[in-house]
């Protein structure tokens, strides 16, 4: 089965989109089709060899639609469809800006014939009142002649994308937002063009004087402008996946055959040496061979300050170097690298459709058709029952407004917009800020969270050995019994041993050379450092020592879950560090806001549960569960599950799998490079455990921007279709002009888009 994700061309509302889902899901091979409104993406799976792109094309291309072919780039290393995804979205940003542009240019010519509309029909309606004095004869005729011309103009140049929706809805039966447009504005048209045509004819049967070319002129450019507010708008929504691909590198300075040589990125391959200068991007992820510098990493992990690089060190793919130069390996490239990974995760996450929109797109389904009969049974009604009290003229000329008021007001295009313009916006601005989403329902589900799992280690622990105390009883100072300790740990391999050597090194501490090193099993080791001999080890070591020590002494940093790694020569005990993982300096804050959100923490950990209860106790944890494998994780998150609980689990996406695949939401602390992005719903990029506060607080906002959208939407066209069918008129005498309807059907998309757009401004 083969899933590709294509950019379709001629998409205008969500009813379009339920269009394209049933025409091609008919098609025999095709297992599965998601469209999305916000992105005008639609996701195929497909059996290659029933089907295939040029069948799709086939089936909507009578319908208005078309769908862009991924082109392949496998000297990228890139498959068609992740080219596809990164091309087509340059591609299409050229197309709508090319399409804004001619929409532009088709606006600027229609707003002058609408404003002169406006002022006649106002010149009308105030010599009604007697407000103003009645038009000249001549003025009069001379718009009589003119409007006919300016209506001809706007429905057959500006208008039409609205005659073609029409003309497919009377040949294929299928109608979207276009086809209400295009039905409303051609029957008032073609109305006032019969009125006019044949007015003495008319003339006996009804009311002649009132035409209706200012209502087709006034609401084609209403939604017109509409619609190029709402493309420009929604062009902005997209922009953050934009940045990242603007992240990109172009060029590399690559070391071949002795030489410094400019390359363009995509030539790099694996294990080239690359060379990167002050101020310039990183092409590539790789690791330092050479030199050292700080790196600035806030667009791909939200991180402010630049963070400090020096051999050995991993570095990733369009993130910038600000000080110092340095040299290093191509570890991966194309489409391997951190950055493009998180690229396809966000074009991804922003085309997948949340469960809430579901209701929307079932409504939009069936919207248009009901729209169509409610405002032909409209006409119907205001002919019959409106001829009996107003007469066959004014219950024509009430129904005609009526007809065309309701298939304008009417447009699902808002309801249509509302979710998949907030989806787009969060997620982006999620990326932004470290915080991978991998699709729409996840980010839905994180607002409802109200328990999250933490493991100990890598999320609210560093994750690595530090030496946190020193206790020294000898003549020596500090730095001088780390000296030695830091001098004999130098040479073991164990995780305790880097703890003391890399203490040592932050502090510039200098280590000497061993000699006569030997290690004792399960003990320690010893050494000589300058010609004196010293033991580095365990109690136990001290014990077959024969030294006298009170082991009191480190019992109630052992509680704490600290190791001790205990100095001594042959004679005496010179003194003790304790080697621990870090508190991270975030934790207790993240705890805190969690709280405050109404969230409770439990930390489940494989530790010792005096270490463990330790530890919480000093960043505010609710409940502590000890001594768990990963199995248990899993049975905990069950049990709560079975509570009623929304458990988020949040761990290092690589032994906790299980438990984060059974979490209502699985959020994967992922640290540089080898960052596990596929294992859980969210990845915070960095590790940082504030940022799943961040995360949590996104995801609230998000939703309540969508539920604020549907709630407009909703209520535009409930309360909407009434007043334009002119349910108010025998109690308030109100009817809704198809002016009026345009204008608030152009505003209701325009402004579900801008608040869609305030989610960027929020602060997290």
């Amino acid at each position: 089965m083969n899933t590709q994700i294509y950019k379709i061309k001629g998409m205008h509302c969500a009813s379009c989109a339920s269009i394209i889902e049933r025409a091609i899901k008919k098609i025999d091979g095709v297992e599965n089709i998601s469209v999305n409104n916000g992105t005008e993406n639609a996701k195929i799976s497909f059996d290659e060899n029933k089907t295939n792109t040029d069948s799709f094309n086939k089936k909507l291309e009578p319908l208005g639609y078309s769908l862009v072919v991924p082109q392949t780039a496998s000297e990228m290393g890139m498959s068609a469809s992740e080219h596809g995804a990164h091309l087509g979205l340059n591609q299409s940003k050229q197309e709508k800006l090319a399409e804004i542009k001619d929409m532009k240019i088709k606006i600027m010519s229609a707003i002058p014939l609408a404003i002169i509309s406006v002022f006649v029909m106002a010149w009308e309606i105030l010599a009604q009142y007697n407000v103003v004095s009645e038009m000249s004869s001549t003025l009069e005729e001379f718009f009589h002649h003119l409007l006919p011309l300016m209506a001809t103009y706007i429905l057959f140049v500006v208008g039409k994308p609205y005659l073609l929706g029409f003309y497919r809805f009377l040949r294929y039966g299928k109608a979207n937002m276009d086809t209400l447009i295009g039905i409303g504005t051609v029957a008032a048209f073609l109305y006032s063009f019969a009125v006019t045509a044949f007015e003495d004819v008319l003339k006996p049967f009804i009311n002649v004087d009132a035409t209706y070319y200012d209502v087709t002129i006034i609401v084609i450019t209403f939604i017109a402008l509409g619609k190029y507010l709402e493309a420009r708008s929604k062009l902005k929504t997209g922009d953050a996946i934009e940045k990242l691909l603007n992240l990109q590198a172009k060029t590399a300075l690559v070391v071949r055959d002795g030489k410094e040589i400019e390359i363009p990125v995509n030539e790099v391959k694996h294990g080239d040496l690359i060379i990167v200068k002050p101020g310039t991007k990183i092409p590539v992820d790789g690791i330092i061979t050479e030199g050292n510098s700080f790196v600035d990493e806030s667009m791909v992990t939200g991180e402010p300050m630049p963070a400090q690089k020096k051999v050995g060190d991993n570095i990733v793919a369009g993130t910038i170097n600000t000080s110092g130069s340095f040299t290093f390996k191509a570890t991966k490239v194309g489409s391997e690298t951190l950055l493009a990974h998180i690229i396809k995760m966000v074009e991804e996450a922003q085309g997948s459709k949340a469960p809430i929109q579901a209701l929307a797109d079932k409504i939009s389904s069936v919207f248009v058709p009901v729209v169509l009969v409610i405002a032909f049974a409209t006409l119907v009604i205001w002919l019959l029952l409106g001829s009996n009290s107003l007469g066959f003229s004014q219950a024509l000329s009430f129904g005609l407004v009526s007809f065309v008021g309701i298939l304008v007001i009417a447009c699902p295009c808002a309801l249509g917009l509302a979710t998949p313009t907030a989806i787009i916006v969060g997620v982006g601005k999620g990326a932004r800020e470290g915080i991978l989403i991998k699709d729409a329902a996840t980010l839905e589900k994180l607002h409802k969270v109200d328990t999250v799992i933490v493991d100990k280690t890598g999320t609210i622990t560093i994750g690595k050995p530090t030496l946190v105390d020193i206790q020294n009883f000898s003549n020596l100072k500090d730095e001088e019994l780390i000296s030695v300790l830091a001098s004999l740990e130098k040479k073991s391999e164990h995780p305790i041993a880097h703890a003391i050597v890399n203490y040592a090194n932050e502090k510039k501490i200098k280590i000497e050379s061993v000699s006569n090193f030997e290690g004792i099993q399960g003990k320690g080791l010893k050494g000589s450092v300058k010609d004196a001999e010293y033991y580095a080890g365990n109690v136990k070591l001290v014990r077959d020592l024969g030294l006298n020590f009170d082991a009191s002494k480190i019992e109630k940093f052992t509680a704490q879950g600290k190791t001790p790694v205990i100095l001594s020569t042959k004679e005496k005990v010179l003194g003790f560090v304790m080697v621990a993982d870090e508190i991270k300096a975030e934790s207790k804050k993240a705890v805190q806001d969690l709280h405050k959100l109404g969230i409770k923490v439990v930390m489940v950990t494989g530790d010792d549960e005096r270490a463990a209860k330790y530890m919480a106790s000093l960043v505010g944890i609710d409940e502590v569960v000890a001594h768990v494998l990963p199995q248990d994780k899993l049975e905990k998150i069950k049990e709560l599950q079975l509570q009623g609980k929304i458990v988020a689990m949040a761990g290092d996406g690589v032994n906790d799998a299980p438990a984060l695949a059974q979490a209502d939401v699985g959020i994967a602390m992922g640290t540089g490079t080898d960052v596990a992005i596929e294992s859980a719903g969210i990845t915070l990029l960095g590790g940082d455990i504030s940022k799943l506060v961040k995360a949590i607080k996104l995801s609230k906002i998000t939703m309540r921007g969508i539920k604020q959208n549907l709630f407009w939407a909703f209520i535009y066209n409930i309360v909407g279709i009434p007043l334009a069918a002119g349910a108010f008129y025998p109690i308030f005498g109100w009817l809704l002009s198809p002016v009026f309807a345009g204008f608030a059907m152009a505003m209701s998309s325009v402004s579900v888009v801008g608040n869609s757009l305030r989610i960027k401004s929020k602060k997290l």
